[in-house]
This record gives C-alpha cells, sequence and structure tokens, in this order.
C-alpha cells in the first residue's frame, strides 16, 4: 500500500490499489483475469471463465442467509486509456499511480481507472471478507465494456444464475440508476489522393488542446468542447479564404469520449501568412469567449513546420471539411418522460489519418428512444454520404427500460433512507451499461445501478470522490444485508 493505506473501508482501498498495478486496457485484459482467477484461488471460491474472457466467481451465503436468494455485483474489468499527449505511459505495461488531493483520488495524467476498477475492488472486498452479512453472492467479471460491450454480448446464458443484479458501474452517489441509453457507432471513409504541395507555400502545425473532454454519454450536456470541432472550423475557414492546402488531420481517440485534443499540418501562401496569424489571434479569443463558462482551459497553438512531402486532394480536403463542419454534434433531445435526461445525443470522436491514403472518422449516438438512435445514425450517415465518404454502422447495443416496479429497487431506497436519511435521485443515464444486453440473455433479471462520485471519466482529469466511496460501501453492503 502506498498512499491509499489510510482510507477506509481499508479492504476495498487495498484491493482498488493492487487493480491500478495491473494494465487492463479494453481487448487486453489478460493480466487483470489471471488476476482474478488467482484471487479466487487463494479465497478458496469457485470460479469460471467463458469464452471471451468474463470472469465469475461464488461465494456462498454467510450463517443464517442460506434461504436469501442469490445476488449477482456485476462490473466490468477493462479501463479508457486516455493521457495527456505530453505524459509518458504505456497502458499495456505501466501501472496507474493514484494519489490523494483533498477528497479525491486521481491519477498523474492518465484516465484513474476508477471506471470501473472500484466497482471490482468492491466485489473482491465482499469476497474476500468473512465478517459481512450477505446471502449467496455471484461476483460477474466483464471484458471489453469500454470498445464494444463484448462481454455482454458474447456471455451465454446460465453463466450466472441469480436473478438480482447490483450493476457497480455508476458515478453519481445519491442517484439509483433503473435505465440507460443504447447506442451505435457511425463510421466514414474518405479515400484520397496525394497532390503536390505548391511552390511558394509555407507549413503550420495547429494544435487544440487543454479541453476536458469526458464521457460522451455523461457529460455531453455540459458544453465542453469539442477539439475536432474547434479545428476543423478555423482550417474550413482558412480554406475558403486563403485556398490553404491540408497534409493531416487527427484529432480524438475513443469513440465514447469527447475529444480534447487534435492537431493539423497544412500549408498556405507566403503572402498570406500574416492574415493568417491575424485570424489564428481572433478565432482564439472568440472561443476562449465562448467556452468561458464551460471549457475555460482550451488552449491553441499555431507555428510554422516542415513543409510536408504532399497534401490532400483538393476534392477530399473540400468533402471533409464540409462534411466534419455539418456534422451534428452533441445533445440532440432532451427526455419529456424524465426530465432532465437526456434522451438523443451525438458525438464526433475521432479522426484519423489511416494507411492507404484513408481518413477515419468515428462517430458515437446514443439514445433512449431506439428509433430515435437509429434516426440519429442515419442523419450522420446522410452528412457523410453527401461528402462522398463510404459510411457504416456498429451493431449497436440495446438500452435499459426502466422498471418503476423494481424489487430490487424498493430495497435499495429503503436501504440509503436508512443509512443517510434522504430520498435518493431514482433515474435513468444517458450512458450505455450493460444491463440493457443482460435482460436480452436473461428476461427476468431485476436490476439497479448506483456507484460513488466519478468525475472526468474518460478522461485524465478521471477523479474518484473519497467520502461518497465511503457511502457507496455501506449501501451495498445494506442491500445485501436486506435482500430476502
Amino acid at each position: 500500500m502506498s498512499n491509499l493505506e489510510n482510507l477506509q473501508p481499508r479492504l476495498l482501498w487495498k484491493y482498488f490499489e493492487e487493480i491500478c498495478q495491473i494494465p487492463r486496457p479494453s481487448k487486453k485484459e489478460e493480466k487483470i483475469i489471471a488476476y482474478l482467477l488467482k484471487f479466487a484461488e487463494e479465497q478458496g471460491l469457485e470460479a469460471t471463465r467463458d469464452e471471451i474472457g468474463n470472469v465469475a466467481i461464488f461465494k456462498k451465503a454467510t450463517k443464517g442467509k442460506e434461504s436469501v436468494k442469490p445476488v449477482v455485483l456485476q462490473s466490468h474489468i477493462d479501463m479508457v486509456c486516455e493521457k495527456h499527449s505530453d505524459v509518458q505511459h504505456d497502458f499495456e505495461k505501466d501501472p496507474i499511480i493514484p494519489r490523494i488531493e483533498g477528497d479525491w483520488v486521481k491519477a498523474n495524467g492518465t484516465t484513474l481507472g476508477a471506471d470501473d476498477g472500484i466497482g471490482i475492488a468492491s466485489q473482491l472486498a465482499i469476497l474476500a471478507s468473512n465478517d459481512l452479512e450477505h446471502g449467496p453472492v455471484e461476483c460477474i467479471f466483464t471484458v471489453d465494456e469500454e470498445t464494444g460491450l463484448t462481454g455482454a454480448f458474447e456471455m451465454k446464458p446460465g453463466f450466472f444464475t441469480g436473478k438480482t443484479l447490483l450493476n457497480l458501474d455508476s458515478e453519481d452517489e445519491g442517484e439509483l440508476f433503473i435505465g440507460c441509453a443504447g447506442g451505435v457507432d457511425t463510421l466514414a471513409t474518405f479515400t484520397y489522393d496525394s497532390r503536390p504541395v505548391p511552390s511558394g507555400y509555407v507549413a503550420f502545425k495547429m494544435d487544440v488542446k487543454g479541453l476536458k473532454g469526458g464521457h460522451s454519454g455523461d457529460d455531453i450536456h455540459k458544453g465542453h468542447g469539442n477539439s475536432i470541432k474547434i479545428l476543423n472550423r478555423f482550417l474550413w475557414k482558412s480554406t475558403m479564404k486563403y485556398d490553404i492546402c491540408l497534409s493531416e488531420f487527427n484529432g480524438g481517440n475513443l469513440r465514447n469520449a469527447i475529444p480534447r485534443e487534435a492537431a493539423a499540418l497544412f500549408t498556405i501562401d507566403a503572402s498570406y501568412v500574416e492574415n493568417l496569424k491575424e485570424d489564428f489571434a481572433a478565432f482564439l479569443a472568440e472561443v476562449k469567449e465562448e467556452l468561458a463558462l464551460t471549457d475555460a482551459g482550451v488552449a491553441m497553438s499555431l507555428a510554422e513546420a516542415s513543409i510536408p512531402a504532399e497534401a490532400i486532394c483538393e476534392s477530399v480536403q473540400f468533402d471533409l471539411l464540409n462534411s466534419l463542419y455539418s456534422c451534428p454534434n452533441g445533445v440532440i433531445a432532451m427526455s419529456f418522460e424524465m426530465p432532465g435526461l437526456v434522451e438523443t445525443s451525438t458525438n464526433l470522436a475521432s479522426v484519423k489519418m489511416i494507411k492507404d491514403n484513408q481518413i477515419l472518422v468515428t462517430t458515437s449516438q446514443r439514445s433512449s428512444v431506439n428509433s430515435a438512435k437509429v434516426d440519429v445514425s442515419q442523419m450522420v450517415e446522410s452528412v457523410f454520404r453527401l461528402a462522398n465518404a463510404n459510411v457504416i454502422h456498429s451493431d449497436g447495443y440495446p438500452g435499459w427500460k426502466p422498471n418503476t416496479n423494481s424489487e430490487i429497487l424498493r430495497v435499495t431506497e429503503r436501504a440509503y433512507k436508512k443509512l443517510f436519511g434522504q430520498t435518493p435521485v431514482v433515474r435513468a443515464i444517458h450512458a450505455g451499461l450493460e444491463c440493457g444486453l443482460f435482460l436480452e440473455k436473461y428476461p427476468d433479471l431485476d436490476m439497479i445501478s448506483f456507484g460513488p462520485t466519478i468525475r472526468g471519466a474518460h478522461s485524465p482529469e478521471e477523479k474518484l470522490d473519497i467520502p461518497t466511496t465511503i457511502k457507496y460501501w455501506d449501501l451495498l453492503l445494506e442491500v445485501l444485508r436486506e435482500v430476502k
């Protein structure tokens, strides 16, 4: 133990810190899977692993609770791997180093992995404890939630037996989640020919940094800047005004993260250089003013660079910049059924120069209404088809329709009131949870999702609130005690 050793409950934080030492990028969870299976062996607990990598660990009821129905505790074992561009960190090899700052646990320039490391840690703490009161517990650990929900998609019926499931993957203490949005990804690919850079042109590199980014579901309504949109806005205006030649455009990373950084390399006729610099200064001031209340850390730079060997052909540059400008991004509709909930949104997530002279644009659409999810994905498709791109959609994943008559909801509400003397907020979440996929395979499941407060998930600003982690732990144990 290091700087988390004095936090309570100690066993929970012990396992959280151990998990931080184990690299676990999405689709590369072999090390954390081995850790879980070894843990089960050392604890003398029954465990199994399915073909895709999901792990189940089973613990018998404590004395006097043998007749209580089993409760399934579920978390995902992968984490979003995001870092600031100036941070040296290999997510496949290097441990996450947590640190305490006030009431928060953070990492150094990378995602912390509290999403969903704190869920894993709480499961392990329950499995390892011998002084808790609970019925049969089935702990389910799924793979690749963040990039494809693969573990939930591929899980076969019968992997667990309980019909009451607690999803430990929420990020707002005091709120109980009984529904979530479904989602689909829309990918557009541009194929371009190269052209020579005109003589007498000067090269510039433009960077957009300093944005908050965040979860493309939980944070999409908060007005955070989108680095791709900002960068493209300046490039589009400069193309219209000075006929610049674009050579490189890269921005964003993960489909479920609001892009924080983006960069472009372009050339411009030397006679327009001073005009370009004046335009950039004005643009920087303009964007800072627009984001003053929601993303004040935005930073941009424009610096001369080495002349690139070639540029993107004019027709594809035109199509790319116009489609990125017109591509919808952000909240599309709010819910009338559940006030304050985003119903439908889309996130322009990344633009990447890939092999064979191709540019891949990744977007992600979410909605709690399936037809609206399809509609907004087709809206995005239409924009890129007009720009002559090849467009495909992912298979998508279903939402989780709220059940206000849920028995586990009533148990959890009572437990929360008993512990804290307050009524928790019951709502749906605009993020995607695995619950919708579980419900397809286990239609009799009664589910709820809750967790401690996490801010900045899917970004290097991710942080876990210590006081609410204690409340989350107490609530989890009280719910296990109260299940009949």
